[in-house]
Formats: C-alpha cells, structure tokens, sequence
C-alpha cells in the first residue's frame, strides 16, 4: 500500500525548468487536438478541453508512468460518433463514467500483465500506423474551411511557417537545450505573424475555447437497465480502446526513457481520470503518444510537466482564451508533424530483409488497420491473433516421434514438441496402429499435453489400439498434464505408466 500512496518519488532528480516549459508546449499542442477530436465525436470544443484537462491532471498525479500525457483522444471520439448522434452527450457522459469503473477495475485485478502478449511487430506497426495517422491529420490545416485545398498566397504562407517551424524544432536542439524546442518554435512563429501581420489560420479559426472551471454534473439519464445496455458496449470498447492505446504509450515511453512504468496503476488511474471527466462535463480519453512525446522530447521525466500541462490548459480556457485564438496553426502544425516524423519507427525498414516474413507481415497489417480503419484496438488484436496463429502453425510443425522396439517386443514413441490443437493432426499420423505390436509406450518425457484437443486426440488414439486389441500406455506426464487427464476422465480413458524412477521438478510453495 505505501507505493500507492507514495505518488512522487522524492529521490528523483527534477528539473524543474524543462517540465514547466514542457507542460507550457505540451498544453499548447492539446488545445487544436481538443478541439478537433470533439468535433470528431460530434461534441461541443469545451467538452473536448475539460476532458484533455481532468485527464491530463488525474493521470500526471496517480499514473504509473511520469511524463506521459492524457487526454481527449481521436481513436475515443471515433467510439463515440455513433451514440452522440443518437443519444446525445448526457449519453456520452454516462458511457465516459461506466468505461473509467471497467479500467479501475481491470487495474485492481492487474490485467495490465496481458500487454506482455503483444509480440514486437504489433508495436512496430501500432507505432508507425499511429505516425502516418498524426502526419495525415495535419492535412486538413491545409484545407478551407468548405474543405478544398488552399491555393495561391494563403497556402505558400501557411506552407512557409509550417517548413520554419520544422527547421526550428530541428536545428535547435544542435546549438542549445536550455529551452524545449518546441516552445520556441511555437513563439517565433507567433511572433513573426504578430509583428509583420502576417494573415494566416490562427486556433480561433477553429473555435472558441473561452469557458469557465469544468461544471460538476450527473449524466441526466434513466438509471436502468435500458440505458444500461446502450451505453455497455461503447463503454466495453472505449475501456479498452483507452487501456491499450495507454498501456502500449507506456511501453513507448519505457523504452525511450530506459525506466519502467506500472501498467496496473495506470490503467486505475485512467480509469479514475475518465470517471472524473465525464462527471465534469468532460468527454473522456486517454493516453497520447503524439504529446506525450512532445513531452519527453522536450527533456521532461516526473510528473510535474504532466501537471503544468492540464493547469495551463485550464487557465488558457479561464482566462487566455484570447490570447492562445491568436496562436498560428502553422506553429502547431509544424509541431506535429515533427512528432510524427520521430514517431515512426525508421528502424523497423531496416528489417524487412531481416525479420521473419511472418512478423513483417503482422507489422504491415497492423500499419494498415490504424491508417484505414483509425481503430488501435483493432489493429493491436489483429495484430495479437495472427501473431498467436503464426506461432501456433510454427509449433504444429515442430512435433516429432522417435520410435524403436525394445527387447520385449514393446514398441516405444517418444514425442518431441507440445500437443495441443495445432499439432494433433502430425501427431496422428505418427502413429503405425495396424502394424505395432500388442503393447505401445508413448513417452512424453520431451512432450506435453497443452489442451482439451490433445486429450481427446490421445483418447481416439487409445481407442484406434484397443479396437484392435492392443494395449497403450503413457509414460513420464508432467504433474499439469497428470492434473489434465485426471479431470478428463469422465470422457478419456488412458492408461497412465507410472515410472518410479522419473521425477518431476517442481516450484515450492
């Protein structure tokens, strides 16, 4: 309990310049994002930026991973669409509560040790797909507000800031660190357009971000079962959307920084952040890579950057709203462009003549069903399955039967490989049941009996020898396959050869 309680580690180094000045660039980023992912889901701009505030503020404070950066994200809004159209946002409130109870509780019952199933390619396409997804996004700053392509000066204009502010965050980092790249990007541009007067899209374009401190309100909905089964199954997939998106950011960030987050306190402490949010008007969300990167890349490693982030945002909404309407998109767009060009991972081209095929095709997939399908759940289950199928045909392959009779007549196979249902089929057809002798011994010292199919592969086995009035034993069973066969003996009867002389290592308790 006392790691729980103990939120900040007050034997970790900070330093406190690079995380206010990180959480000042990181709460300028999250704004235009807000702001888009609530149109996104069909929601007001303030319903966007209360959630990208009550996330960003729960999370720095009770996560697992300092550094990293929640809030309202596109890959939840996109969840969200269908029910805001046909229930509306007091709906929306109640799915945002319900889906942050389903995280604290797979939090509480440590879940967050099923990422450990995601292979590496899966990570290697959720990464590069959510780059080309960030990059894409940003299109749209190019676009008028009837939605076709800038032309002529406006777009020579936009496109010239963007390209400043690329080089910027680009070549400062090579001369000095004092101040985050990014922050300085983002004020030379402002400046630059202030000064000359220079006519481009600024966030005010966008919508208005002027509003007060998050109102606390109950989702105004019928306490029954009927609502309860329309909101269910969005709050199932925004749970889980939001868990996998975090926890794979987590990863993310555990490799860049070389230290270790918790994934279980996260997941409670999303949960308990979308909780919040939606009872302060707030439309939910979780971990983002794109500004959680900002962060880190901007020197920032506790949880004070985090802090100063939703803080800041909050008081931009409060009282600077005028000032932050004036902020170029430009500056910001630039920005995010950078962060999908780090985003990618390079290296994993490198490995297409390297890699197993199986795993560059899982990489691929995966890519793809981000970039068409924006649904990163999707795409990591996808990802998850075939990678499990692919190792489950390799391993079908891998059974082998060495075969010899020894001195009393008595044929012995001994099994190479595990017997599950990928490989019953191999298994069979080792097998010579007309021409063996009266008394067979399969011996699975090198094997094991996984499942249920390998049970009952053992059991038409047996049956095929005994039909022809023969005898088959099963010699050196681990303690869990004994245990397995034991509680299938209502279905299976085998004969089990007890060897005195085999001993089975097994864990004290």
């Amino acid at each position: 309990m006392k790691k729980y309680l103990n939120l900040f580690d007050l034997q970790q180094k900070v330093d406190y310049k690079n995380e206010i000045l990180s959480g000042l660039t990181v709460a300028m980023a999250l704004v235009p994002e807000a702001v888009a992912f609530a149109f996104i889901a069909g929601l007001s701009p303030l319903t966007g930026l209360y959630a990208a505030f009550m996330m960003g503020l729960v999370t720095a404070i009770l996560g697992g991973r300092p550094g990293m950066i929640s809030g309202a994200t596109g890959a939840v809004a996109v969840v969200l669409v269908a029910l805001a159209k046909s229930h509306g946002v007091e709906y929306i409130f109640a799915t945002v509560i319900l889906a942050g109870t389903l995280q604290v509780l797979a939090g509480v019952l440590r879940l967050g040790k099923f990422m450990r199933l995601v292979p590496h390619p899966v990570i290697f396409g959720f990464v590069n797909g959510l780059a080309v997804i960030i990059f894409m996004s940003q299109l749209d700053q190019f676009k008028n507000n009837d939605g076709s392509w800038m032309t002529g000066t406006p777009l020579l204009i936009l496109l010239g800031l963007v390209v400043l502010t690329m080089l910027i965050i680009w070549l400062m980092p090579k001369l000095t660190k004092v101040v985050p790249a990014a922050l300085t990007a983002i004020l030379v541009i402002f400046g630059l357009v202030t000064m000359f007067n220079i006519d481009t899209k600024t966030v005010g374009d966008i919508a208005s971000i002027s509003g007060g401190f998050p109102p606390f309100h109950i989702p105004i909905v019928p306490f029954n079962f009927e609502t309860l089964s329309i909101v269910f199954p969005f709050a199932a997939i925004v749970a889980g959307v939001g868990l996998i998106e975090s926890l794979l950011t987590l990863n993310i960030i555990d490799e860049i920084t070389e230290t270790r987050g918790r994934g279980n306190k996260e997941a409670v402490a999303q949960g308990t952040a979308n909780i919040l949010s939606g009872l302060f008007s707030g439309m939910g969300g979780c971990a983002m890579i794109g500004q959680s990167l900002i962060n880190i890349s901007s020197g920032a490693r506790a949880r004070l950057s985090g802090i100063v982030a939703a803080v800041m945002l909050l008081v931009f909404i409060m009282f600077g709203s005028s000032l932050i309407e004036k902020l170029p998109i430009a500056a910001l767009t630039g920005l995010m462009i950078m962060v999908s060009i780090g985003t990618f991972e390079w290296a994993s081209l490198k490995t297409f003549n390297k890699m197993p095929k199986s795993d560059i095709f899982v990489m691929v997939v995966v890519t793809l069903v981000t970039v068409f399908l924006h649904n990163l759940a999707l795409a990591v289950i996808v990802g998850v399955i075939i990678a499990a199928l692919v190792f489950a045909w390799d391993n079908a392959k891998r059974i082998r039967a060495r075969k010899f009779v020894d001195d009393n007549g008595v044929k012995h196979y001994e099994i190479y490989g595990p017997l599950f249902f990928g490989s019953t089929q191999m298994f069979n057809e080792k097998f010579d049941v007309q021409n063996d002798p009266q008394e067979v011994i399969i011996d699975f010292a090198e094997s094991r009996v996984v499942d249920m199919s390998a049970i009952e592969a053992l059991n038409k086995l047996t049956e095929r020898y005994q039909k022809l009035g023969k005898t088959v034993h099963l010699k050196h069973l681990s303690p869990d396959c004994l245990l397995l066969l034991s509680n299938a003996d209502a279905i299976i009867d085998v004969n089990v050869l007890e060897d005195p002389t085999y001993k089975v290592a097994v864990d004290k308790v």
